[in-house]
Protein backbone atom coordinates (compact mmCIF):
# COMPACT_ATOMS: atom_id res chain seq x y z
CA UNK A 1 0.00 0.00 0.00
CA UNK A 2 2.91 2.18 -1.39
CA UNK A 3 -0.31 4.91 -2.35
CA UNK A 4 -1.60 5.25 1.44
CA UNK A 5 2.15 5.04 2.85
CA UNK A 6 2.82 8.12 0.54
CA UNK A 7 -0.10 9.89 1.49
CA UNK A 8 0.17 9.77 5.01
CA UNK A 9 3.67 10.95 4.45
CA UNK A 10 2.57 13.81 2.49
CA UNK A 11 -0.25 14.59 4.57
CA UNK A 12 2.85 14.77 7.40
CA UNK A 13 1.37 12.60 9.91
CA UNK A 14 2.41 9.73 11.74
CA UNK A 15 1.07 6.38 11.87
CA UNK A 16 0.16 6.97 15.27
CA UNK A 17 -1.65 10.15 14.49
CA UNK A 18 -3.16 8.76 11.75
CA UNK A 19 -4.73 5.96 13.89
CA UNK A 20 -5.92 8.98 16.29
CA UNK A 21 -7.94 10.45 13.16
CA UNK A 22 -9.47 7.38 12.53
CA UNK A 23 -10.28 6.54 16.20
CA UNK A 24 -8.35 3.13 15.61
CA UNK A 25 -4.81 1.83 17.00
CA UNK A 26 -1.56 2.22 15.20
CA UNK A 27 -0.94 -0.99 14.96
CA UNK A 28 -4.29 -1.20 12.50
CA UNK A 29 -2.79 1.12 10.30
CA UNK A 30 0.82 -0.81 10.13
CA UNK A 31 -0.93 -3.51 9.01
CA UNK A 32 -3.06 -1.83 6.07
CA UNK A 33 -0.20 -0.09 5.10
CA UNK A 34 2.20 -3.51 5.33
CA UNK A 35 -0.71 -5.35 3.16
CA UNK A 36 -1.22 -7.69 6.54
CA UNK A 37 -4.80 -5.87 6.47
CA UNK A 38 -7.11 -5.30 3.52
CA UNK A 39 -9.93 -2.94 3.79
CA UNK A 40 -12.96 -2.33 2.05
CA UNK A 41 -13.89 0.91 0.06
CA UNK A 42 -15.94 2.47 2.27
CA UNK A 43 -13.18 2.06 4.66
CA UNK A 44 -10.86 3.40 2.15
CA UNK A 45 -13.00 6.27 1.45
CA UNK A 46 -12.40 7.02 5.44
CA UNK A 47 -9.14 6.59 4.85
CA UNK A 48 -8.54 9.26 1.69
CA UNK A 49 -10.75 11.74 4.17
CA UNK A 50 -8.36 11.34 7.56
CA UNK A 51 -5.55 12.08 4.70
CA UNK A 52 -6.84 14.93 2.79
CA UNK A 53 -6.35 13.08 -0.26
CA UNK A 54 -7.66 12.03 -3.61
CA UNK A 55 -9.53 8.58 -3.40
CA UNK A 56 -8.92 8.60 -7.38
CA UNK A 57 -5.36 9.46 -7.18
CA UNK A 58 -4.92 6.56 -4.72
CA UNK A 59 -6.91 3.79 -6.36
CA UNK A 60 -5.27 4.93 -9.57
CA UNK A 61 -1.99 4.50 -8.00
CA UNK A 62 -2.83 1.08 -6.49
CA UNK A 63 -4.37 0.12 -9.84
CA UNK A 64 -1.16 0.50 -11.43
CA UNK A 65 0.80 -1.17 -8.72
CA UNK A 66 -1.36 -4.27 -9.00
CA UNK A 67 -0.61 -7.12 -10.90
CA UNK A 68 -2.60 -8.05 -14.04
CA UNK A 69 -3.18 -11.68 -13.01
CA UNK A 70 -3.42 -11.00 -9.06
CA UNK A 71 -5.78 -12.68 -6.99
CA UNK A 72 -8.71 -11.59 -4.52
Amino acid sequence: MTALIRARKDAGLSQAELAERLRCHQSFVARIESGQRHIEVPGLVVLCRALSANLLEITDEVAEATPPNARI
